[in-house]
């Protein structure tokens, strides 16, 4: 049966277990359910009330060593209450076979496909978050029953249907001394518990009654009081009389009663996405800005710092989750609690947000009129739109409205879209002048008549915009060139984008990112043209023979850039980077260049701008010239090498007598060496060494096994002997150490 939305998740989860305290017992043993008993396909379902840690236990579980070594194929993904089971299949579907495609093809038959991709193997599949006992009706016939000691791991809140499925285990609560151990690690994080604190610290983890989301709540409660004995004493005091729902409702309230307003707009914010949805955080940071939730909005240098101190003090906070981070840290997805989402949901219907608010999703109830002079925020799906002609407020009446009543109206266009009626939802959204985000890569704009009639007119009347996220096969900068605040553009499209002049005209551009975009330079184009806000430009194919001083002075404070050569013929004699400008901003470096790219005649000398934080070669030859100037980097965290060969046909990489002073992360895929030769003070800081595809490489130096700092090597593809390399050195750590500080990660799949 199809439900309304894709609520899956990606497997991708945060390497941070600092907070899993006190179900070291349950993870060993669901193991052992998992590993051992009959060779039939079977199902364990965990079950417990919201906010008790099924998710984490789950994911735990999923991650451990043992399990990843023992099954074959793994895949977890979240049900939730609304599902689309073709979109949920092909989420499945792409874990197991690591497949990356975002598109389903019209005609695939996923069911199928997936039931061949598990038959014959062991599997291990993990269904969080179900609510129905249909949802596993649905899903059960494409895992194969074969004797292969599957397995098919279920949490649910729901007992009954934990009990159709198979002999639940119980989540039990945590223990008072767990409670405590968890508080501690949150409010004190590495510190010392203050002696005159532990016992009133310790009635404070006793009262919130083993729910490990209440205890992570008044933990960031409790980290922002005074650290006197009588506030603490005081807050345990009125933990002690509320039950279990009390408790939780109570800690999410307490929680946002405790944010200043420019964090509660952005934690409300929250509450128009999907349930269980993994947010993009490179989306979410510009969303806030762009609908001014964020502090220093007049300080425009300070923007993107701005939003991520809001995002930092939600996650500490614990309100919100990091699901993944990037190879520097950083976080790149985030989630909601269901009972936080659930809270913010319903305190958008209550609560002044900036002006009155009527918030419209599936739940919510449709005003009578449409000339409520309100601030509405729309999360625009079929539902909605189903609701809005049963209650007579015709899309087509949005057009009759005056003008003067109009522009009272004030829509957010949410950020996913699950319409099928697009040619409604354009005029709709032509006739709203006031829109500040439209994002609408889920749609088709080429399959929309007016659209496809009119790019220009559909987008004329949208001048206020400050974030537009579109999918079109063509795409021309003067249909945008009008909306002078926008920060934010993104443009996903079949066919190369040409710039023209009328992109000097948006000067609060901030981000950039086009799937297929060439940077063309006029001779007759005046020098003043500058876009002195652009922090980030995205896929833009040049030509080297441009890569000169006028150009870079366009854009004097980016700093972020993903560029690939199309053309090195006329190459400069100078610097890709010559601007001071460029050298001291640029934190981020995306280059790739056309196969036979020789940098022989020495053009890479001081190339890259020093201050780069992430570095990503594709297509290059690694000469020595290369290697220097990269080694320069003193502020060099992230190197990623694709693509990459080595010049007069020695595949050897020899970094012995390099030092990457800082580098903590390091991936090499298609790079065509076989022999690589380190020392452990060639990398003296690595964190994670990723390698994949990288065939012919015949082995891991074994000093890998002396930097201290060494935490993950995962290999993808690689030879048995590479494999073999990783697993000495894993060894060696755990001979020389005594614990397990190296993981060793080989996906089965690959």
């Amino acid at each position: 049966m199809e439900k309304i939305e894709l609520t899956t998740s990606q497997c991708c989860f945060s390497s941070n277990d600092e907070e899993f305290v006190g179900f070291e017992e349950d993870v060993e043993q669901i193991i052992q359910k998992l590993t051992r008993g009959t060779k039939e396909r079977e199902v364990i379902s965990i079950v417990g009330m919201a906010g008790l840690g099924k998710t984490s236990l789950a994911k735990k579980v999923y991650n451990n060593h043992y399990i990843a070594d023992h099954f074959d194929v793994r895949a977890f993904c979240i049900v939730s209450q609304t599902y689309s089971i073709r979109k949920l299949l092909f989420e499945i579907l792409k874990q197991v076979t690591g497949e990356k495609r975002d598109m389903i093809k019209e005609d695939e038959d996923v069911a199928d496909t997936l039931r061949k991709a598990l038959f014959c193997k062991r599997y291990l599949i993990v269904l969080d978050d179900m609510w129905n006992y249909e949802a596993w009706e649905d899903l059960q016939s494409c895992f194969p029953c074969v004797e292969r000691g599957s397995r098919i791991m279920v949490t649910t809140r729901v007992q009954e249907v934990a009990i159709k499925m198979s002999d639940p285990y119980f989540l039990r609560f945590l223990t008072e001394d767990e409670s405590w151990e968890l508080l501690q690690k949150k409010v004190f994080k590495r510190e010392g518990v203050p002696l005159e604190l532990e016992e009133a610290g310790f009635e404070v983890a006793r009262n919130c009654k083993g729910l490990p989301l209440v205890i992570v709540l008044n933990a960031g409660i409790i980290a922002q009081k005074e650290r006197r004995v009588s506030v603490w004493e005081e807050f345990a005091k009125d933990l002690s009389s509320l039950g279990l729902e009390e408790q939780s409702r109570k800690a999410i309230q307490s929680s946002y009663d405790y944010l200043c307003d420019h964090l509660k707009h952005c934690l409300l914010y929250i509450g128009y996405f999907p349930e269980d949805y993994n947010i993009p955080v490179s989306d979410l940071l510009k969303l806030w800005i762009a609908e001014e939730l964020v502090p220093n909005i007049n300080d425009t240098e300070n923007l993107e710092k701005s939003s991520k101190d809001c995002l930092s003090d939600l996650v500490n906070r614990s309100l919100l989750m990091v699901s993944k981070r990037r190879s520097n840290g950083d976080i790149k997805y985030c989630m909601v609690h269901d009972l936080i989402r659930e809270f913010c949901s319903s305190k958008l219907e209550e609560e002044d947000f900036k002006q009155r608010i009527a918030s419209y999703n599936s739940s919510s109830e449709v005003p009578s009129s449409p000339k409520d002079p309100a601030r509405l925020c729309m999360y625009i799906h079929d539902n909605f739109v189903n609701q809005l002609e049963l209650h007579g407020y015709s899309l087509n009446e949005i057009s009759m409205v005056d003008s003067e009543e109009k522009e009272s109206l004030e829509f957010i266009a949410h950020p996913r879209f699950y319409s099928s009626k697009c040619m409604d939802l354009v005029s709709l959204l032509i006739n709203l002048r006031l829109i500040r985000v439209l994002h609408l890569l889920d749609i088709n704009m080429d399959s929309t008549w007016e659209f496809q009639n009119s790019p220009a007119s559909t987008l004329e009347s949208l001048t206020h915009l400050k974030y537009l996220a579109i999918y079109a096969k063509k795409f021309d900068f003067k249909w945008v060139s009008h909306m002078i605040d926008l920060q934010t553009l993104r443009v996903h499209s079949h066919q190369r984008i040409k710039t023209s002049p009328d992109i000097w005209k948006m000067k609060k551009l901030r981000h950039v990112d086009i799937t297929e975009f060439s940077f063309i330079w006029e001779d007759d184009e005046q020098e003043e043209h500058v876009l002195d806000n652009l922090k980030t430009f995205g896929k833009c194919r040049v030509s080297l023979a441009d890569m000169n001083r006028k150009f870079w002075w366009r854009f004097p404070n980016l700093e972020e850039l993903s560029l690939s050569v199309v053309n090195f013929h006329g190459m400069p004699n100078h610097s890709l980077f010559p601007t001071p400008e460029i050298h001291n901003r640029l934190q981020s470096l995306e280059i790739s260049f056309p196969i036979g790219f020789s940098t022989s005649i020495g053009w890479f000398k001081s190339v890259f701008p020093m201050n780069v934080r992430f570095l990503s070669l594709a297509g290059i030859s690694l000469t020595e010239e290369v290697v220097t100037s990269i080694a320069a980097l003193q502020k060099l965290e992230t190197l990623k090498l694709f693509f990459i060969h080595f010049p007069n046909n020695n595949p050897r990489w020899d970094v012995t007598d390099r030092e990457f002073k800082v580098l903590k992360y390091l991936k090499l895929e298609l790079v065509d060496m076989n022999q690589w030769e380190s020392l452990d003070t060639s990398f003296p800081m690595l964190e994670k060494l990723v390698i994949k595809d990288c065939e012919q490489l015949e082995e891991i130096p074994s000093s890998f096994a002396d930097i201290p700092t060494l935490r993950l090597i995962k290999l993808i593809n690689c030879s048995e002997s590479v494999r073999d390399s990783a697993q000495s050195i894993k060894e060696e750590v755990e001979n020389t150490q005594g614990y397990e500080r190296l993981q060793l990660h080989i996906p089965k799949n690959f």
